[in-house]
């Protein structure tokens, strides 16, 4: 069958790399795709905004199964145009449409989602520019650090978190009246700190049953010691050691059961992934985030570790069929780290010509690359992401650290301690 992965990303990459591997697989596109994509993969230099190009694009390469990979079009409701066009009945596609995704589209909504269905969650407050004070008191309330979140998508840096009060009163203005992200910060959740270790974990949903895939622990800081600015993701490692059999029977049991009830019980039609952005509290999971979508760069490290045919999986995911799967793991340990781009994540260079030694010990997913005069060349952010994998988590995080130094560009700049706090508590 014909396959196509919208986006431009590490996880386009490493969704086309996986689905590649099945005998069911065919020929298999990316829109638009990166240099890295190119290679495994026919490149379709599409925009992802406009529907009309990617329905005619799906017509003419005569596409089986779409999989959507970033959150833009599902939020602006790509799944709902092409289900409403005749001519695409039998198209399968693996996302929701755009109800679902506003899971991730707004935090609003889905806080009042979890508190709907009395899923764990920090508590939060909703604040405009209209009633800033109001969230100047409800700051003041609050011990810090203090959590400031843009509701609508900002591609990855939209929580910013300060310890002191005068600059969270700062930021809420930044946010609201500057509009630091645009549209995307016209409303703002102030939520409390709540105080564990992050971890996310993943499914697949057909909309009624779910398979869960291997969770991951990803690293969004731009500096070592998790300093500095939030960014789309420096490093991921999968598993994750405090992620032990009954802390992922209280999140299956408190956290994925009744999300995907609850989406049922409010006849949201959805079908595709589901990204749970958790924390730890003593044992306990709470809620940070959704998202409707796989992560980047987590797709680098759980798609790895997913021993099951990925593309039947997503099959059986669009035909609503998901009950008759099952999934398998394999045993070994999986790490990235990501090589970003000097600036990012504000502005940054583009255009620096990548060159390669020896990376044979790792999977390069591309990013930010593209090809100009037949010269790999810098195109964004994240431009790398150089994944290992080994029988434990120290072994995948040599393999990743000895070949960051093989990769080179202009600028190049990444994080040197992703995974180091797992190997602390022994992983």
């Amino acid at each position: 069958m014909n396959i196509l992965v919208l986006g431009s990303g590490g996880r386009e990459h490493t969704l086309a790399w996986k689905i590649k591997q099945s005998p069911k697989c065919g020929k298999i596109f990316v829109a638009p795709g990166n240099g890295g994509t190119g290679k495994i993969a026919v490149n379709l230099d599409l925009k992802l905004k406009d529907f009309d190009t990617v329905a005619t694009a799906i017509k003419k390469h005569k596409i089986d199964l779409l999989v959507v990979g970033p959150e833009e079009p599902l939020v602006n409701g790509i799944v709902d145009f092409l289900s409403k066009d005749k001519e695409l009945k039998n198209l399968k596609i693996v996302g929701p449409r755009r109800e679902g995704a506003m899971l991730e589209g707004s935090k609003q909504f889905a806080k009042d989602f979890m508190n709907r269905h009395k899923i764990p969650t920090a508590k939060a407050k909703v604040v405009t520019a209209e009633n800033i004070n109001e969230g100047d008191r409800f700051l003041e309330r609050l011990a810090p650090p203090f959590v400031l979140k843009a509701d609508g998508l900002a591609g990855g840096k939209g929580v910013i978190i300060t310890e002191e009060l005068p600059n969270a009163k700062k930021t809420l203005r930044a946010l609201l009246v500057e509009k630091k992200f645009g549209k995307a910060s016209e409303k703002v959740l102030i939520e409390e700190f709540l105080n564990g270790i992050e971890v996310s974990f993943f499914v697949l949903t057909d909309g009624k049953d779910f398979r869960i895939l291997p969770e991951a622990k990803d690293y969004k800081r731009i500096h070592e010691d998790d300093k500095g600015p939030n960014t789309g993701g420096m490093g991921a490692v999968s598993p994750v050691i405090f992620a032990d059999r009954s802390f992922k029977e209280k999140v299956t049991r408190k956290v994925i059961k009744p999300t995907i009830k609850g989406l049922k019980d409010e006849n949201i039609d959805y079908c595709g992934f589901i990204f749970f952005g958790l924390i730890n509290v003593g044992g306990e999971p709470y809620v940070i985030e959704y998202n409707a979508r796989m992560g980047d760069p987590e797709t680098q490290v759980v798609l790895p570790r997913v021993k099951t045919d990925f593309l039947e999986l997503l099959i059986a995911t669009a035909d609503r069929n998901l009950i008759d799967m099952d999934i398998e793991y394999e045993r070994y340990s999986a790490a990235t780290v990501v090589l970003v781009s000097r600036g990012y994540p504000e502005f940054y260079e583009k255009g620096h010509e990548i060159s390669f030694g020896d990376t044979k010990m790792v999977l390069p997913f591309h990013a930010g690359t593209t090809l100009h005069d037949e010269k790999l060349v810098t195109s964004g952010g994240r431009v790398l992401a150089l994944t290992g994998l080994g029988k434990n988590l120290a072994e995948s995080l040599g393999k990743c650290y000895s070949c960051v130094e093989e990769v080179n560009w202009e600028g190049k700049r990444f994080r040197a301690d992703i995974g180091f706090d797992l190997k602390n508590l022994g992983q």
